[in-house]
């Protein structure tokens, strides 16, 4: 079984791009935010995802642990594809996505970080009416996404894993997605 980890700030396309490129590969997608879902919501905590972030970081932490103990044993079987955050911006500061416990559960082999420009990214956000986001100037965005590189080196230097990143860039989905099927091989 490989266990591979996709992560990239809000905006920045990632799920776009993982979607398109799971039409041509052998990987089950589980997104670990909609599995949170499912957790917070059973525990009648919230009843939508955007506000799991909000919710105290032991909460978040406890739901984290149960979401990986879920996609654990769904994992098992198959090439997975763990659709994440690497960091979770709160109002307390940065949040890892996958801290310790996770990372033992998972053990994921490589993570794949889409990016794309800053204004990009805020272009983006501003244009989605499907998702309640926090407002963010352009420096907060790139220290999100500058944030997200650090955190996976130390993943990966936890886990043993590589780290492989994407730019996705507006009008350039079509080599995004061809350079996320190559890293998948």
């Amino acid at each position: 079984m490989k266990v591979v980890v996709v992560a990239g700030i809000p905006g920045s396309g990632s799920t776009t791009v993982l979607q398109h490129a799971l039409k041509e590969t052998d990987y089950v997608h589980l997104n670990y935010g909609d599995v949170m879902l499912e957790i917070a919501m059973e525990m009648e905590l919230v009843e939508d995802r955007d506000s799991i972030r909000r919710l105290p970081p032991e909460t978040q932490k406890e739901i984290q642990r149960k979401a990986a103990e879920t996609i654990r044993i769904r994992a098992e079987e198959s090439n997975t594809i763990v659709d994440t955050h690497c960091t979770i911006k709160t109002p307390s500061g940065f949040l890892p996505g996958l801290p310790k416990w996770v990372l033992e559960a998972l053990q994921p082999d490589m993570f794949i970080l889409i990016e794309a420009d800053g204004d990009e990214i805020l272009l983006r956000r501003v244009s989605d009416t499907t998702r309640t986001r926090d407002m963010e100037r352009l420096q907060d965005i790139n220290l999100h996404q500058e944030m997200n590189r650090a955190t996976a080196m130390a993943y990966a230097v936890y886990t043993g894993a590589t780290v492989k990143i994407i730019e996705n860039h507006n009008d350039l989905l079509e080599s995004s997605v061809e350079e996320m099927k190559k890293a998948l091989k």
